[in-house]
């Protein structure tokens, strides 16, 4: 997966994502909601990134369960993640850490309950979003300054070319004319405003923090076949927004919203992205542009012919930094920015997956 990145107004990005499997591309916004003074026009970075995985976990389970003849009435996955925050950005001391997920999966089926149990977890196993979770994974990049490529200096290196700016590929970009019958992401219910509680309006700003955050999806089955997942930012507080997912015709989908690799690939870009503007307004330094184009690598899962453990190769990223503020300041940046990264966390963390299989005679509508 390919994806370039680049930030707009305030809080807001924009990415555009190249599946290199199937050459198949699509356009995500990003927002953030009060907790760091966003419009909250869109879905924040763990958003996007929650949904990608809850629907991996989706793909898997259906394809596996068509390959052993295993009737499955209704299912809802259930996705809760965990990260959390300490220190101060301005000792260089803040760093974002991330806890193991934990996955319910609700199934309606007359199969055997040991059956189902070792289906979902053979179906979890094989995800690429599992690649992301165990082991670890250590990101590289390489990092431009003004213009120029420059060394970096504590995040670990990229042994390849520096890519070529992605400034003026997203004014290029053309959309596609294919039917898309209802609207990809829908904000459900907007954040609360309120200030002085903890994930409350600015506190993800403060220079010192000590704090948890909890998201969780929901994800459904349609009866066209498109996958809704129903997403909350419980802490800090944020919105309420609905997605849909489709995988393309080679994975069995088709291809009528983001795959779940995008929404992978495209949450990871997006959280890195947001640390380099929340360490630029933290520091009060001057950061005029910064786009990223980050490669990530998944092995398929069963929906795409794959077996065994899902894996992922380390985030390749190409940084690019337009300030007036010296190299040293480019480099700093880049260092915050993977140092306070919940999803370069989560690459850099052996995490594994609390998981949890419940039997239930109906789940949608409940």
């Amino acid at each position: 997966m390919r994806t370039w990145v680049h930030a707009l107004a305030g809080m807001q990005k924009e990415a555009v994502v190249l599946n290199g499997a199937t050459g198949r591309a699509w356009r995500l916004v990003s927002d953030e909601g009060p907790y760091l003074d966003g419009h909250d026009r869109a879905p924040c970075p763990l958003c996007t990134f929650i949904t990608g995985m809850v629907s991996s976990y989706m793909n898997e389970i259906q394809a596996l369960s068509a390959e052993r003849d295993m009737e499955i009435d209704d299912i809802r996955l259930t996705l809760d993640t965990f990260y959390s925050m300490e220190g101060s950005a301005l000792k260089g001391t803040m760093t974002g850490g991330a806890g193991p997920p934990r996955l319910v999966v609700e199934v309606a089926t007359d199969a055997d309950e040991d059956a189902i149990a070792d289906l979902v977890q053979e179906a979890v196993d094989s995800s690429p979003a599992t690649g992301l979770l165990r082991g670890v994974l250590r990101s590289k990049f390489s990092l431009s300054h003004n213009d120029e490529e420059i060394t970096v200096a504590e995040v670990a290196g990229l042994d390849a070319p520096l890519q070529p700016d992605p400034k003026d590929r997203f004014a290029q970009v053309e959309m596609a004319d294919v039917e898309v019958e209802d609207d990809l992401m829908v904000r459900l219910k907007p954040a609360d405003q309120v200030e002085g509680v903890p994930g409350g309006a600015g506190s993800s700003l403060q220079e010192s923090q000590s704090r948890q955050l909890h998201l969780r999806a929901v994800c459904t089955v349609r009866d066209d076949g498109v996958k809704e997942i129903v997403e909350n930012l419980f802490s800090p507080i944020g919105s309420e927004f609905r997605f849909l997912s489709d995988e393309t015709p080679e994975f069995g989908g088709e291809g009528r919203a983001p795959d779940a690799a995008t929404y992978l690939s495209a949450g990871l870009g997006f959280c890195f992205m947001t640390q380099f503007g929340r360490y630029a307004r933290i520091m009060k330094k001057q950061l005029d542009e910064y786009r990223i184009v980050q490669d990530t690598h998944f092995t398929p899962g069963v929906s795409g012919g794959g077996r065994g453990t899902g894996r992922a190769d380390p985030v390749e990223t190409h940084v690019f930094l337009v300030t007036p503020e010296g190299e040293e300041f480019s480099r700093k940046t880049l260092d915050m920015g993977e140092q306070t990264c919940f999803l370069h966390a989560t690459c850099r963390t052996d995490l594994g997956l609390d998981l949890d299989v419940a039997a239930m005679e109906a789940v949608t509508g409940e």
